[in-house]
């Protein structure tokens, strides 16, 4: 398996630790994530199952980084979470910025190092001889 393939499961693994959090901890999460509101257990349940999501998301382009549709739906995952994370901080006030800080590297340089690595997971077809 390549390396951006373990950094997935890597981020999958943190990932599922947030779903814990958002379906059984929510004071966890409120601290952990959304630390300058109030949060209910319906808003903790909505975050862990968007979690689980992106975390599979994560489990299937591990092993499949040449799956070019699979890969994007990944890659948008990250966009789509670090935008959301940074509009709860600049727009709504809902995070400390430490707490951005810290979703933002996972996000940050999973999109990047994705972005990165565009085209360089194809399948090499073989020759007909």
């Amino acid at each position: 398996m390549k390396l951006l393939g373990w950094w997935l499961l890597l981020v999958a693994a943190l990932r599922l630790a947030s779903v814990w959090f958002g379906f059984f901890d929510i004071w966890a999460l409120r601290t952990a994530v959304y630390s300058q509101t109030t949060m209910t257990e319906v808003h903790g349940r909505t975050f862990g199952i968007w979690t689980l999501l992106t975390c599979t998301l994560c489990c299937l382009c591990a092993f499949n980084l040449e799956n070019r549709p699979l890969y994007l739906a990944t890659f948008l995952s990250f966009v789509f979470a670090f935008g959301h994370f940074l509009s709860e901080y600049l727009i709504f006030g809902t995070m400390a910025l430490g707490n951005l800080t810290t979703v933002s590297v996972f996000a940050g340089t999973s999109g990047i190092w994705m972005l990165l690595q565009w085209n360089s997971h194809q399948l090499v077809k073989a020759k007909d001889v």
